[in-house]
Parts: C-alpha cells; structure tokens; sequence
C-alpha cells in the first residue's frame, strides 16, 4: 500500500533528509587513500546519533553497520570493515539512511579517492545525472515506470549499464515503503504519481554487464564481470510540480 503523506510527515520527512544527506556529505568527504570504512562508519554513526537521530541501516534486516560502502566492482550493501583500506583511484560509494522523529532521509552517492581513471569519473558523471533524468518524471500524473525508462534511457546512450536486480523505493515511516521503482523499463506503467507520495530514486550503473551476483557475506552486491559500478540516490517528495529533493543540507536550501 501506498502512503501519501500529511504536509507535518513531509516536514519530519525534510529534517531526516537534511541529517541524512550531511553525513553523506561527511561520509564523502573522508574518502581518501589511507582511510579504512569502519573510520567512516564510525563518524557517520556519532554524527547521525548527535542530531538526535538513529542510523537506519544500522541492524535493519541484520545488515551490522550504520553505513553500506561498496568499493569499485562493489554496487550496494559493502560492509565497513577495519582492514577495508581505501586506496588511490578506488571509487566508493557511500550509502547512508538516517531516521528521526519516526521517518527516514536515504541517500547515495558515489566519491573518487584520490585519482582516477577517465573512465570512473564518467561513470560517476553519468550515474548522477541518470539521477536527473529520472526524476524529470517525478511528477504528478506520470507512473513510476517512467522515471525508471529515462534512468535506463540516457545511462545506455552512454555506454553503460543500468543494474535490473535491485531498485528504488517509497521511503517513510520505514526505509521501504511502496511502490518500487525501477531504474529501467518501459515507460507507461506502474502506480501514477500523486502529491505527497515520497520515494528514493537510485541508479546503479555499470561500465560491464548489468548482472549482480551477492558475495558469501550475504550482503555485498558486486558485478558479475568485475567492471566498475557507481550508485547515486535521493528521497523525493512528489509536489504539484518539480519534485522536491529531501536529503539536502541546509546551507544548500
């Protein structure tokens, strides 16, 4: 079932957005070579926790960290280790949920440690964007299948590939909420859009081949052919109009 929100669950759903995107912005800023992902998990944890507020992957469905990060070939769900160093050129993205006052901010994105190849900084470039071209579709009216048709439209122009077996989501009172949204399809299909309704948007894309497999840890996505991935996500707020990104800092409001 679908939950539309009230305008006050909006407004609860914008300050674990604003907690939720800083710590990704914490998280992205301590991406350099020599950094181990358990320091990251570390500071993200105590950051989330000083604004009153609980790190939402943190035990959810036994996931034991408060923040997944997925290094080069790894897509989603990287468990933060101590012996998980960073290393020069490793493209790592960092994916972080944070719930207060009963609702949830989940974001994504992917950061570049140090120097890399031209080719990782163009995944990086495009998953972003595919990013954007999703959410042109993030209207009233329109259904979800749309977002996901322009997300796998503009990514496969690029040259790259867009992963089938995970998804975006509704986004709420729970981390997961209906209706998924995909990051690819044809457009036309699936619920319609209406204000209130709120969701994550989160290409994943691949340099290789779209197929996943999940390690021996239970967890960790990686891509079946090893080629580099890169992750980007938002929770959206579906208004009369554009939609409205909710996990922003607040000096970018």
């Amino acid at each position: 079932m679908i939950r539309v929100k009230t305008a006050h669950e909006a407004e609860l759903m914008r300050r674990a957005g604003r907690i939720t995107a800083a710590a990704r912005e914490l998280a992205g800023k301590m991406v350099v070579p020599g950094v181990t992902t358990l320091e990251i998990d570390k500071a993200v944890n105590a950051y989330i926790r000083s604004k009153g507020a609980v790190p939402t992957f943190l035990n959810y469905g036994g996931f034991p960290k408060s923040v997944c990060i997925s290094i080069n070939e790894e897509v989603i769900h990287g468990i933060p280790d101590k012996h998980r160093v960073i290393y020069d050129g490793d493209v790592v993205k960092i994916d972080v949920g944070a719930t207060k006052d009963g609702f949830v901010g989940d974001c994504a994105a992917t950061f570049i440690a140090g120097h890399a190849s031209e080719e990782a900084k163009r995944l990086v470039e495009v998953t972003r964007q595919s990013f954007f071209e999703g959410i042109k579709y993030a209207r009233p009216g329109c259904r979800v299948s749309d977002i996901g048709a322009a997300v796998q439209k503009y990514v496969e122009a690029q040259g790259f590939g867009v992963v089938r077996d995970y998804v975006g989501h509704g986004v709420g009172a729970v981390l997961h909420e209906d209706p998924e949204v995909p990051n690819y399809g044809v457009p036309g299909h699936g619920p319609r859009l209406v204000r209130g309704m709120t969701i994550a948007v989160e290409p994943m894309v691949t340099v290789g081949t779209y197929e996943v497999k999940t390690l021996k840890n239970g967890w960790t996505v990686v891509t079946k052919d090893g080629s580099l991935a890169a992750h980007y996500e938002n929770s959206l707020l579906i208004t009369d109009g554009e939609p409205e990104i909710l996990t922003v800092c607040e000096e970018d409001i």
